[in-house]
């Protein structure tokens, strides 16, 4: 099955242990040290099937959950901007299965069945839930240029009220966690007139248990409503995801309209560019932080399999030799959460590494306990090992490849010129206001800083520290604020401020009061014309000097 693991993979130094990527890396780790003790404790049956070479070499990859229509396909639709093969759009749930949006040279679709077969992709393990899921599930496959960089899943409509007691024909909430396991971002759409979260949909966030820090909520169509409304429905959507989410930290929601179609309601459009662009730049960076994930969740995995082998041998030294084993298997399974609580002080473990006492007292009613193996400390010990020494190795390789090739950030579709020309997100606005333009920005209201610098009693036209302070003090910002807006309007560095030197922090000051940051160099536009270095003059200068 692992035909990849014989392969040499690259130097090797004395100890057999040198890789040329931190891929390379986790695959022989996952391979040497962590499986045997997955295999050996049954850890595939439990939790989750054994890793391959595709789950190591895949492309970052996107899930998209959410009710039906609450624009996940046109979601998708927007940062390709064009459409996929197999898609469809309406207000009605139209898509009814699961599809793989990944590059290709040939525009296509892949069936469920033929792509579960492929080595090259990383859903060969899916063939455990079935033809009633592999029917609904495609890889829909074009040459698109954000697809060189991420692959994105594309889910069926999460039903809610009768809808949702008919049966898919396959375990919707394992599909979820199968996914989970395995993506680098996992994003929840909500309606903003569809916030009620139904008991399917309340399943499938469970289903991501463990994964908190790979989601993260967008709330679609904001547009829709004025901005009174808006505070309502995000207030109500926090109220609807704690109930839900079980962890301390507020989980980060993205307000916005993603699709290309004007907006309904533009009041907060400058709100929504913010949001869409916080957005952007949390999925262009995944492939930087793709192989950080990957050992990462090769850490969760090897803490949960240490925890499954303390479980297991724990049930089978409890065992009796000959007569009453049904009666102890039942007792056993009764105790489990007492014997959760005997592990965790025996081995100090934290409660948290631990798997489900409930899904766990349902799967082991299926095992022959006697059967079961006995604690195999090599096994464990080798894990340790790994965990202690060989993860610090492959951090200081993930920062070494980065130095020295930084993986590209995602590029094409959406992303395409979301930065750079007069449609950038804060073009011509607060530091960069005034950029293109000939003459200098601060003299449009230079008038009125020059009454109050003259006020300030001058002395052969310049201000002292002393004097400039009480001015800008009235401003209520911090010192740090103002020490730093200082250094910038001082352009001579001589502790005093002359006219334009003292117009400069005052449109500083309100750059920042308007709520816009002030950058750590001044930009060249709004250097003062005075004490601007004239390179036609230095010629000049330098030329009669010879």
């Amino acid at each position: 099955m692992f035909s990849w693991v014989n392969k040499e993979q690259g130097g090797r130094n004395k100890d057999g242990e040198m890789y040329q990527t931190v891929t390379e890396g986790l695959q022989s780790l996952y391979t040497r040290k962590l499986f045997p003790l997955e295999e050996t404790y049954l850890f595939h049956d439990f939790h989750s099937p054994a890793l391959e070479a595709a789950d190591f070499q895949s492309k970052p990859m996107v899930l998209l959950v959410g009710q039906y229509s609450t624009g996940k396909t046109t979601f998708i639709r927007y940062l390709l901007e064009q459409d996929f093969p197999g898609m469809r759009i309406g207000p009605e749930p139209t898509t009814d299965g699961f599809i793989a949006v990944m590059y290709g040279e040939n525009e296509g679709v892949v069936p469920g069945n033929a792509l579960v077969v492929d080595p090259k992709k990383p859903f060969r393990k899916l063939n455990a839930f079935g033809n009633s899921f592999l029917n609904r599930f495609i890889c829909s496959q074009m040459p698109n240029q954000v697809l060189q960089s991420i692959s994105i899943i594309d889910t069926p409509g999460i039903l809610s009220g009768e809808k949702q007691r008919i049966s898919r024909g396959y375990d919707f909430s394992e599909v979820l966690r199968w996914f989970g396991e395995r993506v680098d971002r996992i994003i929840l759409l909500f309606d903003a007139h569809k916030l009620d979260i139904s008991d399917e949909f309340s399943e499938a966030i469970k289903a991501f248990r463990g994964q908190d820090d790979k989601i993260r909520v967008v709330l679609n169509k904001a547009d829709q409503v004025d901005t009174q409304q808006l505070m309502r429905v995000y207030g109500a959507l926090m109220w609807s995801l704690g109930k839900v989410i079980n962890t301390p930290e507020v989980t980060r929601v993205y307000l916005g309209s993603y699709w290309a179609k004007p907006l309904q309601n533009s009041e907060n459009r400058r709100l929504f560019e913010a949001e869409t662009q916080d957005l952007f730049r949390d999925i262009q960076g995944l492939p930087r932080n793709a192989a950080l994930r990957k050992l990462n969740d090769l850490i969760k995995r090897a803490r949960l399999a240490k925890v499954h082998a303390y479980i297991i041998s724990y049930l089978k030294k409890e065992m009796p030799a000959l007569f009453g084993k049904e009666k102890k298997k039942e007792e056993l399974i009764m105790r489990l959460p007492e014997i959760y609580t005997i592990l965790q002080r025996e081995h100090h473990i934290s409660p948290g590494d631990f798997p489900n006492v409930n899904k766990m007292q349902e799967q082991l009613q299926h095992y022959d306990f006697g059967k079961f193996p006995s604690l195999k400390m090599k096994l464990i010990e080798s894990v340790d090992k790994m965990l202690a020494n060989k993860i610090a190795g492959l951090m200081a390789m993930i920062r070494e490849e980065e130095s020295k090739a930084p993986p590209a950030m995602v590029s094409g579709g959406a992303f395409e010129g979301a930065h750079d020309g007069p449609f950038g997100h804060g073009y011509g606005e607060g530091i960069s206001a005034g950029a293109d333009a000939e003459d200098w920005i601060v003299s449009r209201d230079k008038h009125r800083y020059d009454e109050i610098f003259y006020t300030l009693m001058p002395v052969n036209g310049k201000i002292s520290g002393v004097n400039a302070k009480k001015e800008m003090m009235n401003s209520r910002l911090p010192n740090t604020v103002l020490g730093k807006i200082w250094k910038l309007a001082d352009c001579d560095k001589d502790g005093m401020l002359d006219d334009d030197e003292f117009a400069l922090a005052q449109y500083l000051i309100k750059v920042k009061l308007e709520g816009y940051e002030i950058p750590s160099e001044l930009p060249i536009h709004l250097v003062p014309p005075s004490h601007r270095k004239d390179p036609t003059a230095d010629t000049l200068f330098n030329h009669d000097e010879d």
